[in-house]
């Protein structure tokens, strides 16, 4: 089996191999701060595994193996996942990294057994971080495939026909997104979203060097979030995202659709902090404003395993991200939902 990408695995691994420290104690004021700073939202509830979280998964919804990166569409129809569970019936063990899709035909109805999106999506390297971007068609994915920049890229897609995964027929060809977003580290989690004052701007991480921490003498390169905007034909160069990065790794970021919320993961020192690489989300009153400090989720959200690529859906009252608590296997998706208290659905 080859390597998992740093990427993906970075925040799964060492909790696999008994490196992570005891967690803290939470202090009770954690959650209140973070709806503090979500005014319109309640509290995010006590995480469920996929299957347990109504309105329910199929039971390989989550597998004995690798599952998170994950990600839901903007009609909450699909349900994009990596995972190095078998791909055929009769393999037993784990294989590299693919991305796999779930179905369902409302939000009403559990989500359907995941399926591989099959080629040219998935290849012989390791393929995650999915996005199906608001359109339903522009696909953004990271991949370790051999003729990029180096490490894991992003690349993108489009998706042409969500009834055709099975028969290979879902995907127009792969582009890499070039060596300006992309770099000789890894980068993850891309995430398109209009920006107003920008336009078009990718959110990403990326194991680069020159990133937050670079000016601590003989520091390594670790995470950090970045973001790269819209020339008229491509997106430009990267540049760090003022207020959310920190000297510890940060990685895996997600916005909430009006860009008025970001999600990511953070291993940093926080009192808050629950053990391991935890979810944060920061706010800001407009798009042209420096986020605000931020915030530990809280143990409602995190663990003392593992924490990965948080994801809300549309209308944000709901966060999918992976966990490596223990479960059905190495890690796994689960969900958390809050409730909208007030103001007008961006």
């Amino acid at each position: 089996m080859r390597p998992f990408a740093r990427s993906f695995a970075l925040a799964v691994l060492p909790f696999l191999v008994g490196l992570v420290g005891c967690a803290a104690d939470a202090p009770t004021g954690a959650s209140a701060a973070v709806s503090d700073l979500n005014t319109h939202y309640s509290s995010w509830s006590p995480a469920l595994s996929a299957e347990l979280a109504a309105p329910g998964a199929h039971p390989s919804f989550n597998s004995a193996f690798l599952d998170g990166c994950p990600f839901p569409s903007r009609d909450g129809k699909l349900f994009f996942m990596a995972s190095n569970r078998p791909r055929h019936a009769g393999e037993t063990g784990p294989v590299d990294i693919d991305i796999w899709v779930s179905t369902r035909a409302s939000e009403d109805e559990p989500w359907g057994e995941p399926v591989n999106v099959g080629a040219p999506v998935n290849s012989a390297a390791n393929d995650f971080c999915p996005t199906l971007t608001r359109d339903g068609h522009t696909f953004y994915f990271v991949s370790n495939r051999p003729d990029g920049c180096g490490g894991d890229d992003i690349y993108t897609t489009r998706l042409r026909d969500p009834d055709a995964f099975a028969d290979g027929g879902a995907w127009d060809e792969v582009h890499n997104l070039g060596c300006q977003v992309n770099s000789a580290g890894n980068e993850a989690s891309p995430v398109p979203i209009p920006e107003p004052g920008s336009g078009p701007v990718l959110y990403f991480s990326s194991i680069r060097a020159g990133g937050f921490a670079s000016e601590l003498e003989g520091a390594l390169p670790d995470a950090d979030i970045y973001r790269s905007e819209w020339n008229g034909s491509a997106f430009g160069s990267a540049a760090l995202v003022p207020g959310v990065n920190s000297s510890s790794e940060d990685g895996q970021p997600n916005l909430r659709r009006d860009a008025l919320e970001i999600f990511f993961y953070s291993n940093r020192p926080d009192p808050h902090a629950q053990g391991g690489n935890d979810i944060y989300s920061a706010t800001r009153a407009k798009a042209s404003d420096v986020w605000a400090p931020p915030v530990n989720l809280g143990p409602n959200v995190n663990s003392a395993a593992g924490e990965t690529r948080p994801s809300p859906s549309w209308d944000g009252t709901t966060l999918y991200y992976g966990s490596t608590r223990p479960g059905e296997g190495l890690s796994d998706i689960y969900v958390t939902t809050r409730q909208r208290l007030s103001g007008k659905n961006q």
